[in-house]
């Protein structure tokens, strides 16, 4: 675990953990090159020893860098550093679509839909560059807090399969295709089935498949017919219903042919809901097959064979960051696959074979026939006038032109060359093609049609901005965030969410909006409201050892009181300590104390002690000096004292010690002045 503060790459500060999961750990980074927020994903040691591991898993990452999209969580960086590999990834301020459709159970269709269509516009983006994701479920879905959604983690799937490493197969296979489920093969059809699910999940709140194990789940991918969405979401759209019908079918074939098509429909049910134009394939022989034992079998064997490689799941806060979809073996399903097509195509070729006899016996009967006269179609006369007939009904055939973006009588006009014939289908919304213009045709550029033939298309109705109705901005400010989202959202509006730190508006709620309140917009109009995050937090600085001066200038966003302590170590003027330590955070105007040193702490002593004088002679006077110790630096004196017992007084002495120094002065036996000197050290008291 990367501790705050951390650089990687001499680049990117690690400020905090945002999620954890089976493989790596995912934190929020400062970019200090670029000066933006990053996320870092950064994988386990125990797959970081893994050599082969970490080369495809940096391979896959340096391939996803490539896609740039809005709807994609993008990719900036790969590298390893002192033993740490790592993917630097766009920093995404949101929720998991996992935790949204916890939060709110069941979606609206619309939700559903603008969701469905800014994941496909991802998918479609990454299909474009040939990159299949193999991993779509809503815990690999985004949703901004400016209410974009992203797809996140294209690449990583594949490394992970390849390696069988698996960090949470329970939560994938619920979204896994059947083809996933059997033998590991995916295709661009494969996600347009997980987005199926996907979208399955967010009008129902619930998987259409579960189960207590893998294998279970598995299995119903592959044999079992799912519930109707409607029989949960009894209001659902017919459009919708069919739209995750259709991208769920069990084969491949009769699913979207891309994700362009899915999207064409996707946007058509948005614009008429209730229109039950999506079609179906009709079922061949393709019908759900019921796996043998010994499929099943061989899906649990390779299951098991997963788990005993499998790390334990952790708790995943950001799980967006570090979902991966396990894959199975697919060397023995290979060969079992061999083995049916060799079966198949022997039987093929001997069907062939007869049809073969069959059409040269047919040839020689009829050469044999002609030769001698034995067939009779009427005469030359009748044969010349029916090949005649026969040429008059042949009905000549045109290549179909593109008429996109042309208007109706354009194309009336370049059809009526081609002895073709146009009629407008319906309008749809459309943002890639100006009001009027043809957005799509029933028979396709280069196909082959019969003259006369009427093509149907489809007229652009304008620009969702063109066909918005009116709305009045409704009145949020005061209101939770999630409240005031779910208020505009109802008024059909887009909603953008800032932050901003406010010491008035509590934590959480809209401070005020833009457009404001009672303004008239179109339906879609973005409303940016500016949500308090409380009391703004700031990092407090390290002003130990600074002057008192420099110290307030760098806590200048706090409150800042001063109080002073003798210190012996820290000169005087400078800071000692600070209550609120360097390196944390606290609110703005927050009161911090630092304490200033005064210097080294000042004692004053002082001395008061009598003094007697000898009794083997005769006392005349005495002078008495009082120095301090080990020092020549006289404290005080007294001369020409001639009482005794005398009391010896000083105070404010700055030394704890010091000497006594006392001259007699006396007459002898003979009357003859003397003096003697007498020293002694003392100890003084504390004032």
């Amino acid at each position: 675990m990367l501790n705050n503060g951390t650089f990687i790459a001499n680049r990117y500060e690690i400020v905090g953990q945002v999620g954890t999961g089976g493989m790596s750990d995912v934190y929020k980074a400062k970019d200090h090159a670029l000066g933006r927020y990053v996320a870092i994903k950064v994988l386990k040691s125990e797959f970081s020893e893994d050599t082969n591991f970490v080369s495809k898993f940096r391979t896959e990452a340096q391939s996803a860098a490539v896609l740039e999209h809005p709807n994609i969580v993008n990719i900036y960086d790969v590298g390893s550093e002192n033993g740490i590999h790592y993917i630097v990834m766009e920093y995404v301020e949101g929720i998991t679509l996992k935790t949204y459709i916890e939060k709110k159970g069941q979606l609206t269709y619309k939700e559903a839909l603008s969701i469905a269509i800014q994941v496909g516009r991802g998918i479609q983006a990454a299909h474009a560059k040939n990159i299949v994701h193999r991993d779509i479920k809503p815990q690999n879905i985004i949703i901004s807090t400016d209410g974009k959604v992203k797809v996140t983690d294209f690449g990583i799937a594949r490394a992970v399969s390849e390696n069988t490493i698996h960090s949470d197969v329970m939560g994938s296979v619920h979204y896994a295709s059947p083809e996933q489920a059997r033998n590991g093969y995916v295709s661009n059809r494969s996600d347009i089935y997980s987005l199926g699910i996907v979208m399955y999940e967010m009008v129902t709140g619930r998987v259409p498949f579960d189960g207590d194990s893998t294998v279970a789940v598995a299995i119903q991918h592959l044999q079992d017919e799912m519930d109707p969405p409607s029989k949960y979401a009894p209001n659902l759209p017919i459009s919708l219903e069919k739209i995750i019908q259709k991208c769920t079918q069990k084969s491949p074939d009769r699913r979207y042919d891309s994700m362009e098509s899915l999207l064409i429909d996707l946007r058509k049910a948005l614009l008429n809901p209730n229109e039950d134009f999506v079609t179906l394939v009709p079922f061949s022989q393709d019908k759900t097959r019921v796996l043998t034992d010994d499929e099943v079998n061989e899906i649990k064997k390779k299951t098991e064979a997963v788990k005993q490689d499998e790390p334990e799941p952790e708790e995943d806060d950001m799980s967006e960051y570090d979902d991966d979809m396990s894959e199975y073996d697919k060397d023995d399903d290979d060969a079992e696959e061999g083995r049916f097509l060799n079966s198949k195509m022997e039987k093929i070729v001997g069907i062939m074979r007869i049809v073969v006899a069959i059409i040269i016996v047919i040839i020689v009967v009829y050469i044999l026939g002609s030769f001698f006269d034995v067939f009779h179609f009427g005469s030359k006369k009748n044969n010349s006038k029916n090949d005649t007939l026969v040429s008059e009904d042949v009905e000549e055939s045109v290549v179909m032109i593109d008429l996109k973006g042309k208007t109706l009588d354009e194309a009336k006009t370049e059809l009526k060359k081609l002895g073709l014939n146009v009629t407008e289908a319906g309008t749809e919304i459309s943002d890639s093609y100006e009001k009027g213009q043809i957005i799509d045709q029933d028979v396709a550029k280069g196909e082959t049609v019969k003259t006369g033939t009427m093509i149907k298309v489809t007229v652009s109705a304008g620009s969702e901005e063109e066909n918005a109705k009116d709305v009045d901005v409704p009145d949020v400010t005061g209101k939770t965030a999630e409240a005031a989202m779910a208020t505009l959202e109802d008024k059909n509006l887009t909603v953008s969410r800032e932050f901003e730190f406010s010491n008035d508006v509590p934590s959480g709620q809209v401070i005020r909006q833009d457009p404001k309140a009672g303004k008239t917009v179109k339906e879609g109009t973005k409303v940016t409201i500016y949500v308090s995050q409380g009391t703004e937090s700031i990092k407090v600085t390290d002003v130990r050892g600074k002057s008192e001066a420099d110290a307030k200038a760098a806590l200048f966003d706090f409150d800042v009181t001063t109080t002073t302590e003798h210190s012996d170590t820290v000169a005087e003027g400078n800071v000692i300590s600070q209550s609120i330590s360097g390196g944390q955070y606290a609110e703005k105007g927050a009161s911090i104390t630092i304490v200033v040193s005064s210097g080294p702490e000042k004692i004053s002593y002082y001395i008061k002690s009598p003094v007697k004088a000898p009794t083997n002679v005769t006392v005349t006077s005495a002078d008495i000096s009082l120095y301090k110790a080990e020092s020549s630096d006289l404290i005080h004196s007294w001369s020409g004292i001639t009482s005794f017992p005398y009391t010896v007084e000083a105070h404010d002495i700055d030394v704890p010690k010091g000497t006594i120094v006392i001259t007699w002065h006396y007459t002898d036996s003979n009357g003859t002045e003397q003096s003697q000197e007498q020293s002694q050290d003392v100890n003084f008291n504390k004032e």
